[in-house]
């Protein structure tokens, strides 16, 4: 939770302040997401709150948040939507600690620009092809990738992703036998596989939330086919070895068998963080489809 958020038992009086596109701060400024559970989103003189279960209340800094992660027995009023859309702030509905992404709702955007850019690369497989050589290159910085197919560019990924494993594994002393993951059945994954699968999620959260932020969609890939989030996943290929490989690898032991997800979320967020993730998004998008932000182009 940003540090900016304090709770407290008496609403103070709030004056409504319209919001507009240009006072919103840039998906790079923003704090990368905030995760809820077992309460429910309101809004009271035009500011979101959060009641949890305790009645506890918490007022929301709605635009200066990326994403909020929605959890099991959370309710939210239709006005409470209303203003959060308001704000380019992205909702997505996830199971408990963010360990499954379920869905999430797309705010309108002021301009299509970007989402019209990202359609005509998708629809020319010329294109679209070089779109995901340049998604590879950033994986594959020294290798000649210039006449390589998008199935064969796909295998090296394949073998380096292994190799990864491998390699996390004797680094932190992990036995791993495979990546494995059986939906509904968290619990039946090692350890290891259950902080991949935990980070994994809140990752798909995040880059949902920037991506529509910035007006471009989930839906169209250009590596990914036949999934939910075919963009989200080309995306997240990029940041997966720092932020969920690594990070699962390097926290195994110290659970001594037992998973922690207070400690996973704190670990996740700190790297979110460390590595400036939401800045790192937008300009790995701009460098991926040689576009500028919509926001940017408008002006």
């Amino acid at each position: 939770m940003p540090d900016e958020i304090i709770p407290e038992k008496i609403p103070p009086e709030r004056l409504l302040i319209k919001i507009t596109r240009e006072s919103l701060p840039q998906v790079k400024d923003k704090y990368p997401f905030i995760y809820l559970e077992r309460g429910r989103l309101e809004i009271d003189d035009a500011s979101v709150k959060w009641i949890d279960c305790e009645m506890n209340m918490v007022r929301l800094p709605i635009a200066t948040l990326n994403c909020i992660l929605l959890g099991p027995g959370t309710s939210i009023t239709h006005e409470a939507v209303k203003v959060i859309a308001q704000s380019n702030c992205t909702l997505c509905w996830v199971g408990e600690d963010s360990l499954l992404f379920y869905a999430s709702g797309q705010s309108p955007s002021a301009d299509t620009c970007n989402l019209r850019e990202q359609v005509k690369f998708s629809a020319d497989p010329k294109k679209s092809l070089e779109v995901a050589r340049r998604l590879f290159a950033k994986r594959f910085p020294d290798a000649d990738l210039a006449e390589k197919s998008l199935k064969e560019m796909m295998g090296m990924e394949g073998y380096r992703v292994r190799a990864l494993y491998e390699a996390k594994a004797q680094e932190y002393k992990v036995g791993w036998k495979g990546r494995s993951f059986t939906p509904g059945k968290f619990e039946l994954s090692d350890i290891t596989n259950q902080i991949l699968t935990a980070c994994n999620s809140a990752l798909y959260g995040i880059l949902s939330a920037v991506v529509h932020s910035m007006g471009y969609s989930p839906h169209i890939g250009f590596i990914h086919s036949g999934s939910p989030l075919p963009f989200v996943y080309d995306l997240a290929d990029l940041y997966k070895e720092y932020l969920c490989i690594d990070l699962a690898f390097s926290l195994t032991l110290d659970m001594a068998g037992k998973y922690n997800k207070h400690r996973v979320s704190t670990a996740f967020r700190q790297r979110v963080i460390t590595m400036d993730l939401l800045g790192k998004i937008g300009k790995d998008i701009s460098d991926i489809l040689g576009v500028k932000n919509a926001r940017s182009d408008s002006k």
